[in-house]
């Protein structure tokens, strides 16, 4: 905010932080008491990675004082001067390390070993950090397109258990692999789910929406339905995330033409109604017998009709 010399300027809808040099006077690992600097050089010391220590002026000239620039070309995601020291002034740079190379860093490369091994060793900090802070920063790196090869590492390095104990990162190549071969969208949550752990809503301060959907996503994993009968239940999206889920859990390929099966599925109208019931059946016998044709119905593959159901 504007205490912290920052104001956002809004161009046609869209917002533009503008940002005064500044220092860090007063650090605690959570939160920095920051003052205002004079010099560009003072300002890109006080932040987490090279590549956030870039500077352009009203001509588009880039001013680079860091190095950002090579790391960017390279995509290597590296602290500033001593990891350590970067990591001391804010935790949550740890989790931000990992977010950072799971958007922008090398995969085949491999993460920044001065920086892990730094991470590693100053990870008791993260538990002086607010849940919503880690949950925050733990959903936009799940956001990213193959979080895969960062969970791993941190799952190695014993960070992942740490803010999500009980998690694996295990089903998460997988999912990714499956999301992109049907061009799903990625989803947070729904890699959220595959990941598991305990009480993830409450580790990571989930909202009470993102709440409902790992509960719906966690109850398609669990079901014993078929795919049909969750989309016919649940609709075609939540039907696909538990397919995908599923398929990535169990290390089984996804079926073909599952899209359009689940969409032809999740269009199914059951054909009978309690008034066609309402002259044999009273109740609670009414409502099981309800029950027994929509069973049998969709056993039929949504096949049978409301004469051979009523026969």
């Amino acid at each position: 905010g504007i205490e912290h010399g920052t104001i956002t300027v809004v161009c046609d809808n869209t917002g533009f932080e503008v940002t005064t040099f500044r220092k860090d006077i007063e650090t605690d690992g959570r939160r920095a008491v920051v003052a205002f600097a004079e010099t560009l050089d003072e300002d890109a010391h006080r932040r987490d990675f090279t590549v956030n220590a870039l500077y352009v002026d009203q001509d588009g000239t880039v001013t680079d004082p860091l190095g950002g620039l090579v790391d960017i070309a390279a995509r290597k995601i590296r602290f500033i001067d001593n990891a350590s020291d970067r990591i001391r002034e804010d935790y949550l740079r740890i989790l931000r390390f990992f977010r950072f190379h799971a958007w922008y860093g090398d995969a085949h490369a491999g993460i920044d070993a001065e920086g892990l091994a730094a991470c590693a060793e100053l990870a008791e900090g993260i538990e002086t950090l607010s849940k919503e802070r880690i949950g925050h920063e733990i959903l936009k790196l799940l956001a990213s397109e193959n979080p895969a090869p960062s969970l791993a590492t941190m799952e190695i390095s014993g960070i992942l258990a740490r803010v999500m104990p009980g998690a694996t990162a295990l089903t998460v190549a997988p999912l990714v692999h499956f999301e992109q071969e049907l061009a799903v969208t990625p989803d947070p949550i729904r890699r959220l789910a595959a990941i598991g752990g305990e009480d993830p809503a409450r580790n990571l301060r989930l909202s009470k929406v993102e709440q409902r959907r790992l509960a719906t996503l966690s109850d398609g994993i669990a079901s014993a339905a078929q795919m049909p009968e969750l989309a016919y239940r649940l609709g075609v999206t939540a039907a696909l995330d538990a397919a995908l889920l599923r398929a990535a859990i169990l290390q089984m390929p996804v079926p073909e033409g599952l899209f359009q099966m689940l969409q032809s599925a999740s269009e199914q109208k059951f054909p009978i109604a309690a008034g066609d019931l309402a002259g044999n059946f009273q109740g609670a016998s009414l409502g099981a017998r309800l029950k027994k044709l929509e069973a049998d119905w969709i056993a039929s593959g949504f096949s049978l009709t409301k004469r051979q159901l009523l026969s």
